[in-house]
């Protein structure tokens, strides 16, 4: 996919208005670039493998912002597509694309002039710098190959993490090698949480096991259960981009593709009925997510229905600031799940709960409906 990229070349002072000033043209989403430190709260939410590396603040800022340009027919066919599945009541429209950022050359064209009129009124109060406006194409490649600056082997562990560029460090030896090209999915093995759901995978995992990894990203977990003595991994994520990812990860690691199915959809709520049916019911030993609190929360209410009685669920992605709710979901489904262990890494925690086996499910229910 292409996508025409504009650069405002600005002043951090400049960035609300600019940003305002975006907002009135339909422009609802732009990326900042700056160097203003970020705070210790910004970087508790960043929910990413690698924090970006900042020079001196000198004051000097970029806004961008992203457009894909089709011809006029084809921009009105992909809106009317997008307006059915957005009526469709058995899809989640939160999933779908934006189509906010469709244009055609004509109406790109339109909006720079507006734009450029509204930098030129800004200047005379406040100060806009430059004030330019660049334009460049990129494709979702260029993301990808940004990533080859930061991502070195590291270890979780006895687990080494490497990206197929680099050598094998004399480290590796004797260590697990997971080989990770994250492309444009999620998942280097870098975040904590990540790391969090690696070592409870050694902890939890037995030979002969069968794994379900729910948002699998990279595949990372995946693949790692795999090396670990998983027989086999069947994933499911949102993004598209997963399918490639995965593909190419499992080739560098030299395991079968029949041995990883995966598959592109979601597994939660109304529209997932028809994925969780496909995956299978009571036929997991292990359930992974290293998602985000709130899905987890909702997890917990079908996690149970793809694992086997004494099956395990690990999870993470959860700040430390928001495990009491999640724990509490699971405590509300107490006929179902044990809470196992509760493990903490830097800002965030990990929490692996077993399915109660079909007698100690039986027995809760008849101890709470004894005649007191």
């Amino acid at each position: 996919m292409v996508w025409r990229k504009y650069t405002i070349h600005t002043t951090v002072s400049a960035e609300e208005i600019l940003l305002s000033e975006l907002a009135e043209l339909g422009i609802l989403g732009a990326e900042i670039r700056d160097r203003v430190p970020l705070s210790e709260s910004e970087k508790k939410e960043m929910f990413i493998d690698i924090l970006p590396e900042l020079g001196p603040d000198d004051g000097r800022a970029e806004l961008c912002f992203y457009v894909e340009i089709l011809p006029h027919d084809e921009k009105e066919r992909r809106l009317s597509e997008l307006k059915k599945r957005r009526e469709d009541p058995g899809v989640d429209a939160s999933y779908l694309p934006n189509s906010d950022n469709l244009y055609t050359e004509e109406e790109i064209s339109s909006l720079l002039r507006e734009l450029r009129d509204r930098i030129e009124r800004m200047r005379a109060c406040c100060d806009i710098g430059e004030g330019r406006i660049e334009s460049s194409e990129t494709e979702d490649r260029d993301w990808i190959d940004s990533w080859k600056s930061f991502f070195h082997p590291f270890s979780v562990d006895d687990i080494l993490i490497k990206p197929s560029w680099e050598e094998l460090p004399p480290e590796a030896e004797g260590k697990t090698v997971i080989e990770i090209d994250p492309g444009t999915a999620f998942g280097t093995g870098r975040h904590e949480s990540t790391q969090l759901c690696l070592r409870s995978l050694k902890k939890y995992l037995r030979p002969g096991m069968r794994v379900l990894d729910i948002g699998t990203g990279s595949g990372i977990l995946g693949i790692a259960a795999l090396k670990l003595g998983a027989v086999s991994v069947d994933a499911t994520d949102l993004d598209e981009a997963a399918a490639e990812a995965v593909r190419e990860n499992l080739l560098a690691n030299r395991l079968s593709r029949d041995r990883f199915r995966l598959r592109i959809g979601n597994v939660i709520g109304p529209e997932g009925q028809e994925l969780r049916k496909e995956l299978g019911f009571s036929c997991f030993d292990i359930v992974l997510a290293n998602i985000l609190a709130p899905v987890i929360i909702l997890l917990s209410g079908i996690a149970g229905d793809f694992l086997k009685p004494g099956g395990v669920f690990l999870c993470s992605g959860i700040l430390r600031e928001r495990e009491e709710e999640v724990l509490f979901a699971f405590r509300e489904r107490e006929a179902l799940w044990e809470i196992l262990s509760i493990t903490h890494q830097g800002e965030w925690s990990g929490i692996a709960v077993g399915k109660k086996a079909a007698e100690d499910f039986c027995l809760l229910q008849t101890h709470q409906h004894q005649p007191r």
